[in-house]
């Protein structure tokens, strides 16, 4: 039994070699074929998918601009030159729109598709049907009524209608005479009768219904038929969210005061060399408080009171063109023609005003354009408008160049002046 271990011994070493010597030749082949792989070329570079972003688009059919179904639309590269191109060809492609390629796209299909029926019932002679006047600082009612008259979005079939205009003059009724409680009960008979003839009101309680009124006589007249202020869509010159103005519900109708006396300014920024400009009535908190802080500025030409035509012919008008900046505080309503004259004559708009939903603010950028002001901000007022660069005042004076048209009334109505602004505000909330 001794004399068998050693061949056994002998055994276990020559297996013990050979798992060495098959171990190595193996790693030997291993690192041989990976050092002739890395020797390979590399594959050709494959770029990055393009990434994908989501829009929303807008629902048709609905009171409001809720999202719906989104699109999806490819980012766009910054080596895409052509398209650039494209886009600065096109007016609509500037910063002072919120979304230019929507506005765009919108506009062309309200101009293809969008019905509007009038309802003929109404004394024409009296409240009903026509405006009282094309003057004055109810212009914007006026003009309205005209233009919707001869415009391509009035339709005689109701059954094609995506709304129904509901032709109540406020301002007509006030020419008459009549008194705001007497305006409520005439209002409300005139709807009791639509309600009671035509099937249309109440198949969604109003919501496909809109009237339009401008200033302080419209909201009087109305707030005493509380279904017509809630449920139809107020296209009014006094957007206060404190008058029960309801955003994406209601439209804000811009007060113009037409005819303009003087033509458009712009383009002419070497001839302001005033800082500001305020002249008015102090029928407000935030008036009185512009007045008492400012009027005496050297660099702030604030005045208490309307310039009296006894100074000079149009001598208020032709302080806009002298100005950078016009200061628009809130009268008795929110709103005044004031914005759309500095508009028009090219002096920035400072808007003083809290709680105040701007005319077409869903569409146009009103900080691209204008000053936006909380109250308080009066006591700074000076300062604020000193910190603006000239350069940043030469951008604004230029994009309030660019939207003069938006605010303009014109018979016949002409493409994106203020009615076909205002149509389509209607047609988002169609």
């Amino acid at each position: 039994m001794i004399a068998g271990k050693p061949p056994l011994q002998q055994s276990q070493l020559f297996s013990l070699k050979g798992s060495v010597l098959t171990l190595s030749i193996l790693t030997l082949i291993s690192f041989t074929y990976f050092s002739f792989k890395s020797l390979r070329p590399p594959l050709p570079f494959s770029p990055p998918t393009p990434q994908i972003t989501l829009l929303p688009s807008f629902a048709t059919g609905t009171n409001t601009t809720t999202p719906s179904q989104p699109r999806i639309v490819a980012e766009k590269k910054e080596g895409n030159v052509g398209e650039e191109q494209e886009d600065n060809d096109d007016d609509f492609f500037t910063d002072i729109y919120h979304s230019p390629k929507l506005f765009k796209l919108n506009f062309e299909e309200m101009e293809k598709k969008f019905k509007i029926y009038i309802y003929p019932d109404g004394d024409p002679k009296t409240f009903y049907q026509t405006p009282r006047k094309l003057t004055g600082k109810y212009a914007s009612e006026g003009y309205f009524f005209q233009n919707i008259r001869e415009s391509r979005f009035r339709t005689e079939d109701p059954d094609q209608a995506h709304l129904f205009f509901i032709p109540i003059s406020c301002h007509k009724m006030r020419g008459k005479g009549t008194s705001y409680e007497n305006m409520t009960i005439i209002v409300q008979n005139y709807l009791d009768g639509l309600i009671a003839k035509y099937p249309y009101w109440n198949r969604t309680l109003g919501a496909d219904h809109f009237f339009v009124t401008c200033h302080d006589v419209g909201v009087r007249a109305t707030e005493g038929v509380p279904f017509l202020v809630k449920n139809a869509i107020r296209v009014v010159c006094s957007p206060s969210y404190d008058v029960g103005f309801i955003p994406h519900k209601d439209v804000a109708l811009p007060q113009v005061l037409q005819p303009f006396a003087l033509p458009a300014g712009g383009n002419d920024v070497e001839n302001r060399t005033s800082l500001g400009f305020w002249a008015g009535h102090r029928n407000s908190k935030i008036r009185v408080i512009l007045a008492r802080v400012w009027e005496n500025d050297t660099e702030l030409d604030i005045s208490n009171n309307r310039i009296s035509r006894a100074t000079g012919h149009l001598v208020y008008q032709k302080r806009f063109y002298r100005t950078k900046f016009c200061i628009c505080p809130g009268g008795s309503q929110v709103n005044s023609a004031r914005i759309t004259d500095s508009i028009h004559y090219g002096c920035v708009p400072v808007i003083l005003s809290n709680y105040y939903d701007l005319p077409f603010n869903d569409i146009l950028d009103w900080q691209k354009f204008a000053v936006i002001l909380r109250e308080s901000d009066v006591y700074q007022l000076k300062q604020i408008l000193k910190s603006i660069s000239h350069e940043e005042f030469v951008s604004l004076h230029n994009n309030l160049v660019k939207v003069q048209k938006h605010f303009q009334w014109n018979t016949p109505p002409v493409k994106f002046d203020a009615f076909h602004m205002v149509i389509y505000e209607l047609w988002l909330r169609h």
